[in-house]
Formats: C-alpha cells, sequence, structure tokens
C-alpha cells in the first residue's frame, strides 16, 4: 500500500481538482433555499454532480423524497460523509448547510480518489430535514448506515472545532380543542381552547425554574383563534425541549407534558399531543477521529480549538454518532459576529472565506478517511463494530 502522507496528498490533490464544481454547488445550494423535505433541486444538483464523478447513485434513499446515497469503491471498509443541505423557512442557509453539504460531497470526490488504493468504499449520505424532523433518524431506521463504519460531516460555524457535545432534541406538536361561543354575547357557552394554550405556557414558565441545568423548553403557538369575537375553539402550538441526553430529555417532557395537560383539565377543552419529527439524541464525537480532523485541518493553517465538554445546539447527527465513530466539527469563516439562525449569517454563506471552509473541510475530512483506512489498529476498530452491530441485529 502507498504510504499515508502520499495518500493524504492524493486526496486533496483532488478536492483541488473539483474546487470550482464544489464553490459552484455551495453557491447553487445557498441561491435556491429549499427546506425539509423539499430539497429536490439540492438533491438534484448532487445527485448529477456524484453521478459525473463515476459514483453508483440512489436517489429517493430510505423513502424520503428527497435523500440519496452514492457510493464508490467495493472495500470492506464503509466510510461514510453526510451532506446536509436544507435551510430555515423564510432565511434561507442561515445555519451555513449549503457549506456542510459542499464539504460532504468534497470528502467524497477526495477519497475516491484513492478508493482502490485503500481498500475503501466511499459513501456519500444526502440527509434532508436536519432542521426539522431528522431525517438522518429516519436513514438509520431504514438501514442506510448498517455497514458503514465511520461517518463525518463539518458544519459551518465562525470558529474551526472539535469534540463539542451536542444537546439532545424532542419536538411536539399540541392542540387543544374546546368549543366556540360569541365572545360578548354568551362567552359562558364556550369552552377557550386559548385559555388552555395560556395556562399551560405559563405553567411550564414556573417549572423552568425547577429543571436541571442544560434543559430548555421552548416552542410557539402556530394558531390562537380565528376571530378576536369568537370563543376559541381551537389552538395549536410546537414545544421542543433540549437536555443534555436521551435520558434527561425523556424526564424533562413527562413533567412539561403535564402542564399541558394540566391546561386541558382545568379549562374542559381536550389535549391532543403528537411527536414532530424524531428525537435527535446527544453527540458523542469520536476522540481519534477529531484528533485526526484536527491535524489535518491545522495543516491547512487552520486555527482549531478543542470544545471538549462543551455543547453546541441539537443535531441528528448524534443520532449517528451513537451507532457509529462520527466526528461533526466544525469549519470556520468570518460571519461579522453575527449568529446562526439569522439572516445576517446566511448572508456570509457564499463569500470567499465560505468557499475556503467548504474546500478545506472537505480536504480534512478525506484526510481522516485516509488516515482511518491506513492504521491497522484503527481498520481493525471499526470493522469490529460493524460486525458487532450486524451480530445484534441478527
Amino acid at each position: 500500500m502507498t504510504d499515508t502522507t502520499t495518500l493524504r496528498n492524493k486526496a486533496a490533490a483532488a478536492v483541488r481538482a473539483g474546487s470550482q464544481q464544489l464553490v459552484e454547488l455551495s453557491h447553487g445550494l445557498h441561491r435556491e433555499p429549499e427546506t425539509a423535505l423539499e430539497e429536490h433541486r439540492a438533491a438534484a444538483r448532487i445527485a448529477a454532480l456524484m453521478k459525473r464523478a463515476g459514483f453508483t447513485v440512489t436517489t429517493e434513499a430510505g423513502g424520503l423524497p428527497t435523500a440519496l446515497v452514492a457510493t464508490y469503491g467495493t472495500g470492506e471498509l464503509v466510510i461514510a460523509f453526510c451532506a446536509e443541505y436544507d435551510a430555515l423557512p423564510g432565511i434561507g442557509h442561515a445555519c451555513g448547510h449549503n457549506v456542510n453539504g459542499a464539504a460532504a460531497v468534497g470528502a467524497a470526490l477526495g477519497l475516491a480518489a484513492v478508493a482502490d488504493e485503500l481498500g475503501v468504499t466511499v459513501k456519500l449520505v444526502g440527509t434532508p430535514a436536519e432542521e426539522d424532523i431528522g431525517g438522518k433518524v429516519l436513514l438509520i431506521d431504514a438501514g442506510v448506515f448498517d455497514d458503514v463504519a465511520a461517518a463525518m460531516m463539518v458544519h459551518a460555524d465562525a470558529h474551526d472545532s472539535v469534540g463539542a457535545s451536542s444537546l439532545a432534541i424532542g419536538a411536539w406538536d399540541i392542540r387543544y380543542d374546546g368549543q366556540p361561543a360569541h365572545a360578548a354575547l354568551a362567552p359562558w357557552e364556550g369552552v377557550n381552547a386559548l385559555d388552555a394554550m395560556t395556562l399551560a405556557h405559563t405553567a411550564i414558565g414556573m417549572l423552568r425554574q425547577q429543571l436541571p441545568p442544560g434543559v430548555l423548553v421552548h416552542g410557539i403557538v402556530t394558531d390562537g383563534g380565528q376571530a378576536v369575537n369568537v370563543i376559541p375553539a381551537r389552538t395549536a402550538a410546537r414545544c421542543e425541549i433540549r437536555a443534555r441526553t436521551l435520558e434527561q430529555l425523556e424526564e424533562a417532557w413527562r413533567r412539561v407534558r403535564a402542564c399541558f395537560e394540566a391546561g386541558a383539565l382545568a379549562t374542559g377543552t381536550t389535549l391532543e399531543v403528537r411527536s414532530h419529527g424524531r428525537d435527535f439524541a446527544d453527540l458523542r464525537q469520536d476522540p481519534y477521529m477529531s484528533d485526526a480532523y484536527a491535524e489535518a485541518a491545522r495543516g491547512l493553517g487552520r486555527t482549531v480549538l478543542s470544545r471538549h465538554g462543551e455543547s453546541m445546539a441539537s443535531t441528528d447527527m448524534g443520532n449517528v454518532s451513537h451507532l457509529v465513530p462520527t466526528i461533526h466539527p466544525t469549519v470556520g469563516y468570518d460571519t461579522g459576529g453575527t449568529k446562526h439562525h439569522t439572516p445576517e449569517f446566511t448572508a456570509y454563506g457564499t463569500t470567499p472565506g465560505a468557499d475556503l471552509a467548504v474546500l478545506d473541510g472537505a480536504t480534512a475530512l478525506a484526510q481522516v478517511g485516509v488516515d482511518l483506512a491506513t492504521s491497522r489498529e484503527q481498520r481493525a476498530r471499526l470493522l469490529d463494530g460493524v460486525r458487532k452491530r450486524a451480530a445484534n441485529r441478527d
């Protein structure tokens, strides 16, 4: 086998060779933002690019209309790169998923250039709806990650970092149904669904003092009634809870749900609760892969912060990390001091710094793939993990 340094350099050269199409991909995603499970143009762009590069492409992967899988090589060791490309309603790529997705594509192209020499299969997984229902969780359920030995992606940020965790998160859709009545002539004949929602939100506000550190509850009212002179017969809301672990999330939801039930009990309304999407697990980043990524990024001239023990927001990459060794480092560029999920952050997504982040993130991820494949110890560890998971499924 060719030495590791040569293979790392070949992977980096392949990313450089594809730099124009990777930047064009990032800009195209940014220019035409699409929200959860509506990312048809994004998925088509990526599928076409991977086909041109010689990958075998499967669209509508896992039964999701905007998911895809693209593979290259036949090696026993399967290394996956997760491409995100969904945007946020109204504010576009305010989380930088155009950078994330293009970097993952670039990493797959880079590692594919040396796949035969390494004995690996490169697997690009196009993962929709990270900002909503959690496409990666649904793809896990569909078996898309069953053969994967390690999974990677980078996330756009103002700084380069490795090692951070993320908060588990769950979301629920809430609905109260009551009885309408004229608000002036006979309000006593109504059953006020807005009162139920108000009571529940008040109870949650009081509960916050008793919640453990790191547990966050936030939500919006999506339907508060239709006419000011009619007792509201229906109200609806969406509630999210974040916690340090899935177990803590479950306990927090038990207590928050009791607040919604109290609103129904006090007002005589009926309560309907439905899970919105799938729970996101806390992120567990692999130490070896994190160190390898940091080394590769520093070799590209980047300053990489260690954020072990810190938490980011939430990501469905957490669920992947509970299944296979995973990294989710951040790749930085100047964002003018703006934060994720704001229109101001969106505006920086196609700057020269963001374009460089795409290429550097892709290169560093591809080089981690080389390191995993050329290390006897790491290769054995990853393949053993795949075998154990297969045995547990059987």
